[in-house]
């Protein structure tokens, strides 16, 4: 692979490979069918200083662009994964998960499996337009025969001591024993301001979002490709998890992050907050109570 400002990690029987380069260039560098996911979050074209531009537009002809090597890239039954967000600009808004589906759409033997709804807490808080708390993955498959491991990633049932109540199945458990489908919707916390895994990276994504869908979606000891690495989330859940990773940035202190992160998943010393629920506020903290003038309103809004 023809590489600028390569890490190769190589260690407990893990591998992973980054560059420094254009992500067209590092497609182009992959054999047909080297991947068995190829999971990234592209740039939104809204003006982040990675990005040189904040035009829907240019995000349009960045997906004409690299959409043919990429699925080149993606074994026969290997998956495609795209989390996306929302453009803005001058308060109006674009869905850009409605335009990738738009350019996948040209090539028919990606199919669309899933549109998954990334449900976080925390935000910018708008004034004229409802606060944004959702971001999209959109899941394709290369041909209609493909593996999904389920079991990989079920999630607690809430209530495991539900039984049937009608039918020949009357009075047995209903629930599966390993947990229940974690459904379309996944509340993840996104990196903000003291999560465990914040870095210099201003738009991170959690690990947590890319361990589900390589648990789910590729072997153990498959290829895991991300042609937008930023601070390397991506990598880091495919080493953790037992898979080889490929990725690249043109941002070489991005490349820097996230070889410093995988060398880490390697060594089993990297800060990666556990995929589980969201815990509730702890009411004996400061931060949960009301403040006084807050429960003045209340009474006021519910007086009037």
């Amino acid at each position: 692979m023809a590489t600028h400002g390569v890490g190769v990690g190589n260690m407990s029987n893990q591998h992973w490979q980054t560059s420094n380069q254009d992500a067209l260039d590092m497609l182009k560098s992959l054999g047909a069918g080297a991947a068995d996911l190829l999971f990234s979050s592209p740039p939104y074209c809204i003006g982040k200083e990675y990005e040189a531009t904040s035009s829907v537009d240019d995000f349009i002809r960045e997906h004409k662009r690299i959409l043919p090597d990429a699925i080149r890239a993606i074994k026969a039954g290997g998956s495609l994964c795209w989390q996306v967000g929302h453009h803005v600009a001058n308060n109006v808004h674009v869905p850009l998960d409605a335009i990738v589906y738009a350019e996948a759409s040209r090539f028919p033997e990606l199919k669309l499996r899933n549109r998954i709804i990334w449900h976080f807490g925390h935000g910018i808080h708008e004034r004229r337009r409802f606060s944004g708390r959702h971001e999209t993955i959109l899941w394709f498959t290369k041909g209609d025969d493909y593996s999904f491991n389920l079991d990989a990633v079920r999630v607690p049932q809430r209530y495991p001591g539900k039984k049937h109540y009608k039918g020949q199945r009357r009075g047995e458990w209903s629930g599966h024993p390993l947990g229940k489908n974690p459904s379309d919707v996944w509340d993840i916390p996104n990196v903000k301001a003291g999560h465990i895994e914040k870095t210099d990276h201003p738009c991170q994504f959690p690990v947590a979002l890319a361990a589900r869908l390589i648990r789910a979606l590729t072997p153990v000891g498959g290829t895991v490709v991300d042609p937008y690495m930023g601070s390397g989330s991506t990598g880091v859940a495919a080493v953790l998890e037992g898979r080889k990773f490929v990725g690249s940035d043109r941002e070489a202190r991005y490349l820097m992050i996230a070889d410093a992160r995988l060398r880490e998943a390697v060594l089993g010393s990297a800060r990666v907050r556990a995929d589980v629920p969201t815990s509730p506020p702890d009411l004996r903290t400061s931060v949960a109570r009301l403040p006084p003038h807050f429960m003045r309103s209340e009474l006021e809004s519910s007086d009037g």
